[in-house]
């Protein structure tokens, strides 16, 4: 079983532990991911330190005001360990960053993403539209985190992108990303957990960790009457295809 969105550096336990305890609970693959240029080495330095780590590398739209481009992820993702660029976007909710801003370090991704020939990881929040529209001209695989917006669902899976679920998919009040979920295509279907962040219902209350995305997984079978084996299964042949992995 794979996690392919997670972010150990922000995680209260040390890294060891997490990989242990994933590693327990039948996670076999972890995706960590940079928020920056150094959370990216940062990333990428655990990702050499574990077998069952690798690194997506990006700057998140929250940093885009103090970002410098994108010429200090270049060098990184050239790693062999280093399987996609992201998470990038544009986040509308919080604002951290001036809109502009985030636009153009969205676009500078996408072009790196292009050259290297990487998968993206889309952040989109309150941004659907603009998202959409600033990803209609990239022509590699996309991948929705921590997906949450099932209007935009119907453009994405006409394009083909990979549909990302987590943790909240479990919320009681999570019916619409539920019947989303359904309509994802099998080999489109990833799945994650966003830690520390959204834990899944067994274990809200308590910063989420890589081992928690076989709640999530069961979730997801249970509502596509499928068994969690099976699904777990799909799921780590969508992500080994679309992040390059062993």
């Amino acid at each position: 079983m794979i996690d392919t969105h997670a972010h150990l550096d922000a995680c209260p336990d040390p890294p060891d532990e997490l990989v242990r305890r994933a590693r327990e609970a039948g996670v076999g693959t972890i995706l960590t991911v940079g928020t920056s240029v150094e959370g990216s080495r940062a990333a990428l330095a655990l990702a050499e330190e574990h077998d069952e780590v690798y690194a997506i590398l990006g700057i998140h739209p929250h940093e885009a005001a103090a970002a410098d481009g994108v010429d200090g992820l270049r060098e990184l993702l050239q790693h062999e360990r280093a399987v996609g660029v992201g998470e990038t976007g544009l986040d509308f909710y919080r604002d951290y960053a001036p809109r502009d801003r985030q636009r153009a370090l969205f676009a500078e991704q996408l072009e790196l993403a292009r050259e290297l020939r990487k998968p993206v990881v889309i952040h989109n929040r309150a941004a659907d539209e603009e998202v959409l529209e600033q990803l209609a001209s990239f022509d590699g695989d996309v991948v929705l985190h921590c997906f949450s917006y099932p209007g935009a669902l119907a453009t994405a899976l006409e394009r083909g992108y990979y549909i990302s679920f987590a943790g909240n998919v479990t919320y009681k009040n999570a019916s619409e990303l539920r019947v989303a979920a359904t309509q994802v295509p099998h080999d489109r279907l990833l799945a994650e957990t966003d830690c520390p962040y959204l834990s899944p219902e067994p274990r809200r209350g308590r910063p989420n960790e890589p081992a928690n995305v076989v709640h999530t997984v069961e979730a997801l079978a249970r509502v596509r009457g499928v068994e969690s084996a099976e699904l777990a299964a799909r799921i780590d042949a969508n992500a080994a295809r679309v992040f390059n992995l062993p």
